[in-house]
């Protein structure tokens, strides 16, 4: 019963102190009402035109999927890198046994990049200014 009654008192403590910081920020926070506060963009730049007709290329999109799957490869290979010596010098386990999944999945993500630079999807695109400019 013990046991509960500390995670009780945790759970106490973790309602207790962020509702408390948020009051005593709202307490001594400065109240400035004026108009720039309520805009859209803050930088005194009025929008002009609607959101939609702004198209973003979408190679942005391509370059922040490509990071985070090779972000997500880093995760999993730093850990493999770390028990690697311990468990190749155990003998229970081979060597083949603990390189081939890692060479599996590096596989599998360097057979990705490839496909995704055939297709051009790294590749950056340039505008019709920037290509004359270059020719020239």
């Amino acid at each position: 019963m013990s046991e509960w009654i500390a995670i009780g008192g945790l759970a106490i403590v973790a309602v207790t102190i962020p509702l408390s910081m948020m009051l005593v920020s709202w307490l001594l926070r400065p109240s400035v009402p004026e108009q720039g506060k309520r805009a859209t963009y803050e930088s005194g730049e009025v929008p002009t035109g609607s959101s939609y007709d702004i198209r973003f290329n979408i190679q942005y999109y391509m370059v922040a999927l490509l990071f985070v799957v090779f972000d997500v490869e880093t995760v999993f290979i730093f850990p493999w890198a770390v028990i690697f010596e311990d468990a190749v010098g155990n003998d229970a386990v081979g060597f083949i046994s603990v390189f081939l999944p890692m060479a599996a999945f590096l596989g599998i993500l360097v057979f990705g990049l490839v496909w995704a630079w055939r297709n051009g999807a790294v590749q950056w695109a340039t505008s019709q200014q920037a290509e004359r400019q270059r020719v020239e």
